[in-house]
């Protein structure tokens, strides 16, 4: 098998999100419905019609994410005969897009996912106040300059390398005084750009310390599967597939670097050449273009899109 399946995280959620994927195919509006009955409110209200600024709660976009992917994926199941266990040779998602990634191997049940994302969401944006912390872009750096420029900018507060995602994209986080350091730090290193980003809290550092200990509380209650096939992990960049593992690398991944560059290549390194990015936006797909040579990035998030997967597919089990 030369094909994974990818899941995205946080950013690439738009109001209407899946709203004509719902309406074509059954299989999807179903895990819309799930989603809905598991947290007792019409999300999907909220994912297909907005506003805006309530879809993008930090709480609501978690789990509408979760709710786009699988419903992408089970479109792809019921009319592309997709199936994780057989055409998968390692499943992954950013950060969030980790839980979709569960979710869509069977590890975890969609209803414990969308309450898993919802509690993640909420104790994320509680743990740090508005406004104490930020995060930023540093783009043009490696990731080792990036990381020391985090290092320099923290003089005693935290300021950590959050996201590798890969191209010379390197994402910080931490308190708002460190990130503003470290973004001319980085501009007086050559970044090509450096920008605070519009969110909401200093995700993936350890000022989220708070928000991980909720969640290890709430995995604990979970029943978590043995994948249909690998999970890539954010933290390790490397595949698991031991429930007791799995758990335990979510809760690191809360205050984690999301280490995306390596779990590519790794994948990539272990044969994949097509990587099917399952759910909303081609964020991933423009990322795996640009960290592994020869690899394609194939997005599905619409319609439109079953049919040209399906030919992927066929071109990857082929290869």
């Amino acid at each position: 098998m030369t094909a994974a399946f990818t899941f995205p995280g946080q950013g690439s959620q738009a109001v209407g999100m899946g709203k004509t994927l719902a309406e074509a195919f059954p299989a999807a509006r179903a895990v819309f419905d799930e989603v809905d009955a598991a947290l007792s409110e019409r999300l999907s209200a909220i994912i297909w019609d907005g506003p805006g600024e309530t879809l993008q709660l930090t709480q609501n976009t978690q789990p509408a994410l979760m709710a786009m992917s699988i419903a992408t994926l089970r479109a792809l199941e019921s009319e592309a005969g997709f199936s994780v266990a057989r055409d998968a040779a390692f499943v992954a998602g950013h950060s969030l897009g980790e839980y979709s990634a569960l979710a869509a191997a069977g590890s975890l049940s969609i209803t414990d996912t969308a309450r898993l994302l919802r509690t993640r969401g909420l104790a994320m944006q509680k743990a740090v106040p508005v406004g104490v912390g930020a995060m930023a872009a540093l783009l043009g750096l490696d990731y080792e300059t990036a990381v020391a420029v985090a290092s320099e900018a923290a003089q005693g507060q935290v300021c950590q390398a959050a996201n590798d995602n890969g191209g010379g994209q390197v994402v910080v986080s931490g308190d708002k005084a460190a990130v503003d350091r470290a973004v001319e730090i980085a501009k007086g290193k050559g970044a090509k750009r450096a920008m605070l980003l519009p969110v909401s809290a200093p995700f993936h550092c350890t000022l989220m310390q708070p928000a991980a200990d909720v969640m290890a509380e709430a995995l604990a209650g979970v029943v978590i599967n043995k994948p249909a096939c690998p999970l890539v992990s954010n933290v390790l960049a490397s595949a698991i597939t031991d429930p007791d593992e799995i758990r335990r690398r979510l809760v690191e991944q809360v205050t984690g670097t999301v280490r995306w560059r390596e779990s590519v290549a790794y994948m990539a390194g272990h044969g994949v050449r097509r990587f099917f990015e399952i759910g909303a936006g081609k964020v991933l797909s423009g990322l795996v273009k640009r960290i592994a040579d020869g690899a394609i990035g194939i997005s599905v998030g619409g319609p439109n899109d079953i049919g040209a997967a399906r030919q992927a597919l066929d071109a990857a089990q082929s290869a």
